[in-house]
């Protein structure tokens, strides 16, 4: 299983614009195939920090949601709403395998 946290920080006066951004990107994802889980968390302490998990079958599709329309649209969408650029952190699941 291929799962990768995406670390976000967004500038306080779009948090809500990129929940509303980030739950059309969540919905759409989570019906493609392979697909295992696509969580959007928010810091309790911090409302501009998120982490996505999201969860796929294998590297090939999580490569294939990066070519996703939804996917594509929610980039650009929240590009300018960054406070920092996302960073990425692949992870190797254990359990459940």
């Amino acid at each position: 299983m291929q799962v990768t946290l995406v670390h976000v920080r967004v500038k306080p006066e779009n948090v809500d614009a990129f929940v509303a951004a980030t739950r059309a990107n969540h919905e759409a994802s989570i019906g493609e195939p392979g697909n295992r889980r696509f969580d959007v968390l928010q810091a309790p302490d911090d409302p501009t920090r998120f982490i996505l998990y999201e969860a796929y079958d294998s590297a090939a599709d999580a490569a294939a949601h990066k070519a996703t329309p939804h996917y594509l649209a929610w980039r650009d969408a929240v590009a300018e709403m960054m406070a920092e650029p996302r960073r990425g952190e692949a992870m190797r699941a254990l359990f459940p395998a």
